[in-house]
C-alpha cells in the first residue's frame, strides 16, 4: 500500500492509499469517492505530464507520499 497526496491548489488536499498496481483510472475513482467529484470530471498530472487512464502507478513510477496535482475539467 503506498499513500499519494492530491493538491487542487484551491486549498484541499486528498490523501489516497492505494496499491502500486492499481491504474490512474483507479486512482481517479478513490479521489472521486473522497471528494464527491466524479471520476471522469478529474485531471490528474505532475507539471506539464497529464497521466492516462489506463497506465499502473508503477510505471508512471509513482511512489509512497509522492505528490500530485489534482484538476476539474
Amino acid at each position: 500500500m503506498i499513500e499519494v497526496v492530491l493538491n487542487d491548489r484551491l486549498g484541499k488536499k486528498v490523501r489516497v492509499k492505494c496499491n502500486d498496481d492499481d491504474t490512474i483510472g483507479d486512482l481517479k475513482k478513490l479521489v472521486a469517492a473522497q471528494t464527491g467529484t466524479r471520476a471522469d470530471k478529474i485531471r490528474i498530472q505532475k507539471w506539464y505530464t497529464v497521466y492516462k487512464d489506463h497506465i499502473t502507478l508503477k510505471d508512471y513510477e509513482i511512489h509512497d507520499g509522492m505528490g500530485l496535482e489534482l484538476y476539474y475539467n
